[in-house]
């Protein structure tokens, strides 16, 4: 695989009970494992990551699981470790050591609600399983079903953040939990709950995951087939930062994907529109001038044109064009602000229709981020603002011209239309003999009666086709969404200069590039190609 394309790792995170009865033990770690294996089987272009906090219990239970079967493990710690070891058993203690020295990243997690005046243990580790929710694909949680306390921080109110985002961050909402997480439930007895220690059952809306999982592996097989050719995202000064080479890898990955797919999209709109075309001037010609072997290139237009609709609806094109441009976009605005040095999450700037519509994105930024927040603040007026107003200034320019030369060109049919429509009118008065007595008459009125039908009627189709091919381009609001962007950035860059770079000028930013791209989304979306072209 070129190692310029980034793969995007299914994140299965970990909640469980700290205290486990000895006899229960090898059932849950096979429950666990045969879980784990039915995941990767599930999802083969796509690896497999653990996120675990590796507290005493279940969580170091999982991490061995993982460990057995070559699966990297995330630590992400409650609390700095010289504090955690403090909550550990000496045999416990060593446990987590072998695991943090096995993990593949070590980072105490960033608090997502506001810090209380005196931050305590509990409100870390809650902080631990609020992460641990957000940041998962599918959260396994080894936990007897009971019900918990709301403020509290055990195994059911981790599955409840999972399943309902009950937790209020110190930005936004949690809602878009609400777009498909499912907690892959193992039951773990404790006390004098009964039942088999093993038992699997899935809890949420595991529809949605399904799907969640299944774009997220087919953008990965399909990345590991591509050539990213993007340059540089990033200025030559980036940090040597692990997550914003993945962010920025993700980018061009996906950029190439969706220029590629956008490239077969715009062909197949195209070869429609031309082979409709075609049709009718071939059927004019059957019709009117009785070509009788014109029957034939009817049938080989519909042909092509169903040829077309399938190459199209095989490749998935239109779907994939927009979709993979939507991550490109939103990898863009999150590898801006970590290099900013903001905590914020991209995903947590998702309008409930771009989570609806592409729940598998903010899942996809959410497994990318994974890993300690940003330590250094740095300027992104040139390399994010500026860049991005240079670009909308000239992406008008060209959509202004596209739509200029599409409107010349239907102009100029238009007048031919109607030049040809006065022509064939004198033609009938002079010569036709149908509407008045011919002043110049002609032998056969009816051959040049003929050609006049078929030279209207064609160029009356072309106009048409050209018309509704420039229409699924959406020509007109592209110019206008660039054009309000050139002055937003124009606009945020004064900001700059007179607040200086805060976070929520930052947010401001990542919000209004997400919404607009979310705009292209959805009018794109209605742009499918079909035999109406």
């Amino acid at each position: 695989m070129n190692e310029q394309v980034q793969i995007i790792p299914i994140v299965v995170g970990v909640t469980g009970h700290r205290v486990l009865r000895e006899e229960d033990r090898p059932a849950l770690i096979a429950a666990v494992k045969a879980e784990l294996s039915a995941l990767r089987s599930r999802c083969p272009n796509s690896p497999l990551k653990m996120l675990n906090s590796l507290a005493e219990g279940s969580d170091l239970l999982c991490a061995k699981a993982a460990e057995e079967l070559g699966i990297p493990v995330l630590a992400a710690l409650p609390m700095d470790y010289g504090e955690y070891v403090k909550d550990f058993s000496p045999g416990g203690k060593e446990a987590l050591d072998r695991a943090i020295a096995g993990a593949e990243r070590v980072f105490v997690v960033p608090p997502t609600e506001a810090e209380p005046g005196t931050v305590s243990r509990d409100f870390l580790y809650r902080q631990a399983g609020i992460y641990m929710a957000a940041h998962s694909h599918v959260l396994l949680a080894l936990w007897d079903g009971g019900e918990g306390t709301p403020a509290a921080c055990g195994t059911a109110e981790v599955v409840d953040f999972a399943l309902r985002g009950s937790y209020q961050p110190a930005m936004g909402s949690a809602i878009r939990l609400g777009t498909g997480e499912s907690v892959l439930h193992i039951f773990t007895p404790r006390g004098e709950r009964a039942g088999a220690a093993g038992t699997v059952r899935w809890l949420g809306d595991t529809e949605a995951t399904a799907e969640i999982l299944a774009r997220t592996d087919e953008f990965n097989a399909l990345a590991a087939a591509s050539a990213p050719k993007k340059g540089p995202l990033l200025p030559e000064d980036r940090p040597d930062d692990p997550l914003l080479a993945d962010l920025e890898r993700a980018y061009q990955t996906a950029d190439t994907l969706s220029t590629g797919f956008a490239g077969i999209y715009r062909r197949t709109l195209a070869l429609l529109a031309a082979a409709s075309t075609i049709l009718t001037l071939a059927f004019l010609l059957y019709d009117e001038a009785e070509a009788i072997w014109m029957i034939f290139v009817c049938g080989a237009m519909l042909a092509a044109a169903w040829l077309c609709m399938r190459r199209a609806a095989r490749s998935a094109c239109h779907r994939r064009y927009i979709e993979y441009r939507a991550l490109a976009e939103s990898c863009r605005v999150q590898a801006f602000l970590r290099y900013a040095g903001s905590a914020l999450q991209a995903s947590d700037v998702f309008s409930w229709m771009q989570q609806a519509e592409t729940a598998w994105i903010p899942d996809a930024l959410c497994a990318l981020a994974v890993g300690p927040i940003p330590g250094e603040t740095r300027d992104i007026r040139s390399c994010w603002v500026g860049v991005q107003e240079a670009y909308h200034k000239k992406a008008a320019g060209n959509a202004r011209r596209q739509a200029d030369g599409s409107d010349r060109v239907v102009h100029v049919a238009l007048i031919v239309s109607v030049s040809l429509y006065v022509a064939a009118l004198i033609f009938e008065l002079a010569a036709g003999g149908k509407l008045a007595r011919p002043v110049f008459p002609v032998a056969d009125p009816e051959v040049y009666r003929t050609i006049l039908k078929i030279v209207l009627g064609s160029i009356s189709a072309a106009t048409l086709f050209i018309s509704n091919y420039s229409g699924r381009l959406s020509l007109p609001r592209k110019l206008s969404d660039h054009t309000k962007m050139e002055r937003f950035y124009a606009r945020i860059g004064d900001q700059l200069t007179l607040r200086g770079q805060t976070e929520d000028l930052l947010a401001l930013l990542a919000r209004e590039e997400l919404i607009e791209n979310g705009n292209w989304c959805s009018y794109q979306r209605d742009n499918s190609p079909d035999l109406s072209v």
